[in-house]
């Protein structure tokens, strides 16, 4: 069996990073990589002020450090917004990076995370992580987690370069790429909203769905144990 999770981090990395981008633009701002991930934050607020979103913050042309507030301003829409844009993930996985390096930040898990994986690998299972943010974000967090190095137990990362998260071929090319069937694999999240269709054409809503498939699979190998705590960590 595959294990397939949806992870975020909302109550720490975020506000790290919104805390933190002024700082990092302001101490990286020769390097390439701010170079490149402030060109993406500009192209994209084009593209949103001809799509005539509401509230874009454009962000000037050229290279002097009097943009940054602008930029800044960009990332603080942008985040109040929750949005997903890659120029937003990239800059704060370069923020996070930072803060993981110098030891300000942890990937905060609970408990029972290692005790978990270590169970799941032990019984032949792959765990797998989908996410809104960057694969390189993830294994910053688990790489540098409250509980050490937990990227052995991982078998593979997934972001939204493969799909949106509430898009049904996100999931199907996942399945196709770590080659499993919808059967083998069971994918644990937090996020109901999305209603499943049922064989007879009525609809039945997320929650009662995770919880039934993992009400199976308990059985089998004990994973209820662990379902309240997939819950807090997405």
């Amino acid at each position: 069996m595959c294990m397939c999770v949806q992870v975020d981090s909302k109550d720490t990395l975020f506000p790290y990073a919104l805390k933190h981008v002024e700082g990092y633009l302001k101490n990286n701002w020769n390097e390439e990589a701010t170079k490149t991930v402030v060109t993406a934050l500009r192209e994209q607020a084009e593209e949103d002020k001809k799509a005539e979103v509401e509230g874009v913050v454009p962000i000037p042309t050229g290279d002097s450090e009097d943009i940054i507030p602008e930029i800044v301003k960009n990332v603080e829409w942008q985040m109040s917004l929750d949005r997903k844009t890659g120029s937003l993930k990239t800059l704060q996985g370069l923020v996070w990076a930072k803060g993981y390096k110098d030891g300000s930040i942890k990937g905060h898990v609970y408990d029972d995370v290692q005790k978990a994986f270590e169970q799941w690998t032990e019984n032949g299972r792959k765990i797998y992580i989908y996410s809104s943010g960057s694969v390189d974000a993830q294994k910053l967090l688990f790489e540098h987690s409250e509980q050490g190095d937990l990227l052995k137990y991982l078998s593979g990362h997934y972001d939204t370069k493969i799909g949106a998260k509430r898009e049904k071929e996100s999931y199907t090319s996942i399945l196709k790429n770590i080659e499993s069937s919808p059967e083998e694999a069971l994918f644990l999240t937090d996020v109901y909203a999305a209603e499943t269709k049922e064989e007879n054409g009525g609809t039945t809503n997320g929650k009662r769905k995770i919880e039934e498939t993992n009400d199976d699979v308990a059985e089998e190998d004990k994973a209820q144990k662990y379902r309240t705590w997939w819950r807090r960590i997405v």
